[in-house]
């Protein structure tokens, strides 16, 4: 699973993501993209359950990049906790993306094997996902 391997800030702000991403949204490495069509987070969890989704049905042909990278620590205060305390410790981390971002590019394989292989893996996205070609 991906988590940073060091931080210059154990705990976050949540913050507000709105609007179109900048940098990303184009398909750069591969042939073919996984695009998502919302705002949101990606946990490191969904990013690894989708890219276990794509290397199974490739198998040995093809190349996959992961063009996102979980470095957001999202905090949870624990089960029956009473308000106050200050903020929870870190649950898990997670990668926010904006409308546009291409989260996933493959290469090496046919558009319909690829289309197949990508659809897969926005199953296992939280966010309405959309294929993209170069």
């Amino acid at each position: 699973m991906l988590f940073p391997k060091k931080v210059k800030h154990r705990k976050h702000r949540k913050g507000r993501l709105k609007g179109d991403a900048r940098k990303g949204s184009f398909v750069n490495f591969g042939g073919y993209g996984l695009a998502v069509e919302g705002n949101g987070i990606i946990s490191a969890r969904q990013i690894e359950a989708a890219r276990r989704a794509i290397i199974r049905y490739l198998r040995k042909g093809g190349k996959m990049w992961i063009r996102i990278f979980p470095d957001r620590p999202i905090t949870r205060k624990g089960q029956e906790v009473p308000m106050g305390g200050g903020k929870g410790s870190v649950d898990f981390y997670a990668a926010p993306v904006k409308r546009g971002r291409v989260i996933f590019e493959i290469d090496g394989i046919p558009e319909n094997q690829a289309r197949e292989a990508l659809r897969k893996a926005g199953d296992k996205i939280p966010l309405k996902t959309k294929f993209v070609k170069k």
